[in-house]
Formats: C-alpha cells, sequence, structure tokens
C-alpha cells in the first residue's frame, strides 16, 4: 500500500493506492490490505525489517512534533497489519500536563500502526479501545510501556485483549476531554485517588461465592453492583448482582444519590467491563461515607474471564464496537423483544432517528420487526418530515417510558 498526496504538496488531502485500486478512506485500505496481503505484511513485519520497525517504534516517545511523523514515514507506508487481529481495552489514571501534545502523540501512533478505534485523553489519564492485527496491537502495547508517562503506572496486564480487528471500529478517533470517562463530574471533585479496595479476578470470585452462599440464607450484608448501562447488563451479569436500570454512566451519581438508604452500612462488590467506571464509580459512592466498604473487580469483567471463563458470570460481555458482545459461555439469560425467545444478539434499531440497540431474533427480523418499539417502527415507514433528529428521538417508546434514574426497593 502507498500513502499518495491526492493534491498538489501540502495540500493535506491523501488517498491510497494497492493493486491498481485507489481508497479515498483510510477505512478502505485498512480493510484491503488485512483480506489481501495479511499474510505479505505479517511476514513483513515479524522479520528483520519488521524488528527495526518495532526499534524505531520504541524509540519514537522521545520525538516530537514533525520528528514524530518523519521517523515513521520513511519506508513504512505499510504499517504491521496482519490477517489475524484483536481488539485492545485499556487505561491508565495519572497527572498529564499537556493533554493535546499526548492526544497527537497517540492519534500519529495509531494511523502508523493501521488501528481503528477510540482513544479518550484527559488531565486525569487515558483510556482507549483499538482494534488491528496483533503485529501492530504488540508494538502498540510496547510503544505505551516505553512512553515516560506510563512507565512506572501501565503494565502489560493493563491491557485486556479480544478477538477483533481493525474493521471492528469504522474509523479512529482520539479526543481530549474532561475525563477519560464520562461520569460527569469535575475529576477534581472526584478522584480516582479516592477509589474503593481493588480485588483480583481470584479474590472477587471468592468474595461472589461467600456473597451468593450467604445470600441464599438471608444473611448477607452485601451488594453485588453492576455499575454498567442497562443494555449491557441485560445480555450479561454476574448472579446475584444488582443490575441498575440507567442508560449511561453519567446517571450513575445520580442512581447512588437516589438510593442512599439502600447502601447504608453495606459491603458493595462493584464491577464493570474492564475496571474505569469502577475507579471513578467506586471514589464517588465513597464519597458518601455510608457504606461499610467498597471494593472493585481490578480489570473488570474482561480479566475475570480470562481467569473464570465458567465461573459467576453469566452470559455475554457486551463491548463497545461493531461485535456488540463477546462470550466466554453458552449461556442466554435475554431475549427477542417481540416474541421472547432466548436471544442476544444485539442490532441497531432500523429507524434513523432512534439508533438504539435492540434484540430482535432472526425470525422476528424476517417479519420487518427490527426497530426498538412500536412508535420507531411506525417511523420508519413515514417520510422523513422537518421535525428536529433530536425531538424524534425523544418521542421514542424505550426513551419515554425508561425512569431517568430508578430508585431501588428496599426489602
Amino acid at each position: 500500500a502507498k500513502e499518495v498526496p491526492a493534491t498538489c504538496p501540502g495540500g493535506g488531502a491523501v488517498w491510497w493506492s494497492c493493486c491498481r485500486e485507489t481508497f479515498r478512506e483510510r477505512r478502505g485500505i485498512h480493510r484491503h490490505v488485512g483480506t489481501q496481503h495479511g499474510g505479505d505484511v505479517g511476514r513483513q513485519a515479524t522479520g528483520p525489517s519488521g524488528e527495526r520497525w518495532g526499534n524505531r517504534l520504541s524509540e519514537w516517545h522521545q520525538q516530537e512534533g514533525a520528528e514524530q511523523q518523519s521517523v515513521l514515514c520513511t519506508g513504512h507506508s505499510a504499517a504491521p497489519l496482519g490477517n489475524v487481529g484483536e481488539v485492545l481495552l485499556y487505561y491508565c489514571y495519572c497527572d498529564v500536563k499537556d493533554p493535546e501534545k499526548l492526544c497527537a502523540w497517540q492519534k500519529a501512533l495509531c494511523q502508523h500502526l493501521h488501528l481503528t478505534g477510540k482513544v479518550r485523553v484527559a488531565s486525569e489519564g487515558i483510556n482507549g479501545t483499538v482494534g488491528g492485527s496483533k503485529v501492530a496491537t504488540k508494538l502498540y502495547i510496547e510503544v505505551m510501556l516505553s512512553q515516560p508517562l506510563f512507565k512506572d503506572i501501565l503494565c502489560q496486564d493493563d491491557f485486556k485483549s479480544s478477538a477483533g480487528g481493525a474493521h471492528c471500529f469504522p474509523d479512529l478517533r482520539v479526543g481530549v476531554f474532561k475525563e477519560i470517562v464520562p461520569m460527569g463530574i469535575d475529576p477534581k471533585k472526584v478522584s480516582y485517588k479516592e477509589t474503593g479496595i481493588h480485588l483480583t479476578p481470584q479474590e472477587f470470585h471468592r468474595e461472589v461465592e461467600q456473597y451468593l452462599s450467604q445470600s441464599s440464607q438471608g444473611q448477607s450484608d452485601t451488594i453485588l453492583l453492576d455499575c454498567r448501562n442497562f443494555y449491557e447488563s441485560k445480555i450479561g451479569q454476574f448472579q446475584g448482582c444488582l443490575a441498575p436500570d440507567i442508560r449511561k454512566f453519567s446517571y450513575f451519581p445520580s442512581y447512588v444519590d437516589e438510593n442512599l438508604k439502600l447502601f447504608k452500612n453495606k459491603r458493595v462488590l462493584m464491577y464493570c467491563t474492564g475496571g474505569i467506571r469502577c475507579e471513578r464509580g467506586s471514589a464517588y459512592l465513597r464519597s458518601k461515607a455510608v457504606c461499610k466498604e467498597v471494593y472493585q473487580l481490578k480489570g473488570g469483567i474482561h480479566k475475570y474471564l480470562e481467569e473464570f471463563p465458567d465461573g459467576y458470570y453469566r452470559g455475554k460481555l457486551f463491548v463497545f464496537d461493531d461485535r456488540y458482545a463477546i462470550s466466554s459461555n453458552e449461556d442466554v439469560i435475554s431475549a427477542c423483544r417481540y416474541c421472547g425467545t432466548l436471544w442476544d444478539q444485539y442490532k441497531l434499531c432500523s429507524s434513523q432517528h432512534c439508533r438504539q440497540l435492540v434484540l430482535t431474533c432472526l425470525s422476528c427480523r424476517k417479519k420487518g420487526l427490527t426497530a426498538c418499539c412500536p412508535v420507531c417502527q411506525e417511523k420508519e415507514l413515514e417520510v422523513t418530515s422537518g421535525a428536529s433528529v433530536q425531538a424524534l428521538k425523544e418521542e421514542c417508546e424505550c426513551t419515554k417510558r425508561r425512569p431517568r434514574v430508578p430508585v431501588e426497593r428496599i426489602s
């Protein structure tokens, strides 16, 4: 693959040429190289030239500005791609003095490794999920671990991997935000430094085992809390958990505020996908000073499933990319929205004005039942009106009938 200026030098626009084909979008060249040249590029990346690539990347963190670009642009436009890929999930809370600089560095690194995905940078750290070939993700981890900013904080075990690749994301998005996970509260007011006690997957497993045993006898003083969104816990969760019916993590603080009596004098075991939401979520819960203690699963469900694929977590693990879910066991705990048959494969609502996730089985989809609710099903058939997209979203039956912050019943 060759990256070529689409206009005159200095114009800024680029396109890619390979096999006598022209690709005007990065996504297109990603897929072409991954499917047509995976073996060739994989051999290049693991051979002598690949070693040189790795060596140059390991030194890259010392370069700045235009120098960063020049280190990788000469002779390496065919970045390490392969036909076997994966998706990485990671985060690192640390003090970042110059988020804009880190953002530019991260974007250039991902582009040169032909990685797609989403990376959030803030003064409180970095949070990313990226997809690409295993060669590219391996090099990505090496560079991240050698970056001075993360060198003494981030470790190999902090990266969670699953089968996938660059095709799991539509593009690459790297940006600077106020928070690396959107809880909606200033990090200076509720800091990751005030987080709960971290439990390894083994420790968490034992705690859940004890909790389930005591709960069956009506003796537990523990709450097993899922701090993800409702559509995540709907297709997979720990047995015996409390799964709040909230749509966004930014609603979690309000959920805690409205349910303080529920948490009073309780031991709370928290978990989420990879651990990042528990960092701030546990800090917020601790700030209310009502719990006996707050614990969180280190590495999240991802790390737990690596050690206990057939443990107390049942169903699928929701992921925020085009796969929607990954599995470690055969349990299906959710059902088709229309006929009630067991089903856990999400699709986007077919209404262009909604696009929420919906569980509708193949049989129902063949009948044309592809929207999340009757209102959206009707809208799909209507001629687009002049109403704003936001207004139409608010009319969705699913959104309208769900309480923003549910109040749990205390037994």
